[in-house]
């Protein structure tokens, strides 16, 4: 699994955030070496404790995020937060775990006080990157799990990676940001100077621009603006080598023009009506799964009032066991006394076992159901990105195509309608 940590403070806004409820379940599984019994106190006592130090980052959070496919058990995790905890030299440190759970998935947090009490200074944590992806590694040969190419060798890394910057971009055009790097790729492998990389880049919906700060960029329909050399990984200095300077190019304010001039009210109205059609498709799905995750959440509440119920019979017979008075007296001098205590011990760590076993299999069939559920949608959402690239593509193939409008006008008729016989109207591309 892939393992996530940095140092860090604020641990009341870490709490909120562990706790958001914008997640289909949250599990406070384990809080240990906390007086509190609650995330935000726990998390202020790591705060105090923190304040007889000089140190300003007192926590030290992990996140545990297994493959995608695979179902991992809670024993699972805990072993790697315990290896973790050990490589890190955080043992015996005060930590909490929480388990979340979203679209099927489930991943885990670990916060541990970097504050070692008795010494009163912070847990040095030198290397830990090196570290943690050593043991990532290692989780995914124990556990026979694909490992990916960025372990298997450096220079397998996929090349279309991309930064969270990148895909919040993409995801505004509602485009995979995987694609978008490819078509930038693409279209740079097919050219060998500015007058062909525009060309290349039309076909796949952008056009070439000069930027105001950053030389080349694109820009498409939407008005967004690509950096050039950031979208095919490439440097600054490879790309103006091959393309030479920009001051031919129009600005970006003008690129963003002559796309607003092409597409006209019915090409947008075309755009929206299919966005309206895949959200009504995906309507029903989400519903599913909002009831599914609500059902799951009551089962687990009921299975913990049915285990605290159960826990309770079973303490009040083991403490029956233990006479009082004279004949308490009696079973001490024995040595009954020891023995019962002993048995008691045995059988409430054996109950407690039971209780996670019993949770642990409730959540993992609960994983599998959601799994069915989140695919279904998962497969929708591929299908629609298709349906809104061919719509793109089919607008882009107008740009710029005076003599064939007629063609393109049968192709975007064809694609809305669905090939379905209905009376042709005019769609209304004049410019």
């Amino acid at each position: 699994m892939i393992l996530v940590g940095n140092q860090r403070s604020g641990g009341q806004n870490l709490a909120s955030h562990l706790l958001k409820d914008e997640n289909d379940h949250v599990e406070i599984h384990e809080l240990r070496g906390f007086v509190a019994d609650d995330l935000h106190g726990a998390f202020k006592e790591a705060h105090a404790v923190a304040k007889g130090t000089q140190c300003k980052q007192y926590l030290f959070s992990l996140s545990l995020n297994p493959p995608q496919d695979e179902m991992v058990a809670t024993e699972t995790f805990i072993q790697a937060a315990d290896e973790a905890e050990k490589r890190l030299g955080l043992e015996g440190q005060p930590r909490a775990i929480v388990f979340h759970e979203k679209k099927g998935r489930r991943h885990a947090h670990i916060v541990w006080s970097r504050i070692d009490s008795e010494a009163m200074k912070a847990v040095n944590h030198s290397w830990y990157k090196n570290k943690l992806n050593a043991l990532s590694k290692e989780l995914y040969l124990e556990n026979n799990w694909q490992l990916p190419d960025g372990y298997k060798d450096p220079g397998l890394k996929n090349p279309l990676n991309f930064t969270l910057a990148e895909f919040q971009q993409a995801q505004r055009t509602n485009r995979d940001p995987r694609e978008i790097k490819q078509a930038f790729r693409q279209a740079w492998e097919q050219s060998d100077n500015a007058q062909s990389l525009n060309a290349a880049l039309m076909d796949k919906g952008f056009t070439l621009a000069k930027g105001d700060r950053r030389g080349f960029v694109a820009v498409d329909y939407h008005g967004e603006i690509y950096a050039l050399a950031r979208w095919t990984g490439l440097k600054t200095r490879e790309v103006k080598a091959r393309l030479g300077s920009p001051e031919s190019l129009p600005f970006v304010t003008e690129a963003k023009e002559q796309f607003q001039k092409v597409l006209t009210p019915k090409l947008k109205q075309l755009i929206q009506e299919q966005r309206q059609q895949h959200a009504a498709e995906l309507k029903p799905l989400l519903q599913q799964c909002r009831k599914l995750a609500q059902q799951h959440k009551q089962q687990r509440q009921a299975l913990k009032t049915q285990q605290a119920k159960r826990w309770q019979r079973e303490t009040r017979v083991r403490q029956d066991r233990l006479h009082t008075g004279l004949r308490g007296l009696w079973d001490w001098l024995s040595g009954r006394a020891k023995e019962v205590r002993e048995r008691n011990q045995v059988e409430a760590w054996q109950a407690l076992m039971r209780d996670r076993k019993e949770q642990s299999g409730m959540i993992s069939v609960q994983l599998v159901r959601f799994s069915t559920a989140q695919a279904k949608i998962d497969g929708l959402y591929k299908k629609q990105r298709h349906d809104y690239s061919k719509l793109i593509f089919d607008i882009v193939y107008f740009f710029g195509l005076e003599k064939r409008k007629e063609q393109v006008r049968k192709l975007l008729y064809k694609h809305v309608h669905d090939s379905k016989k209905h009376q042709r109207t005019n769609i209304g591309l004049e410019r």
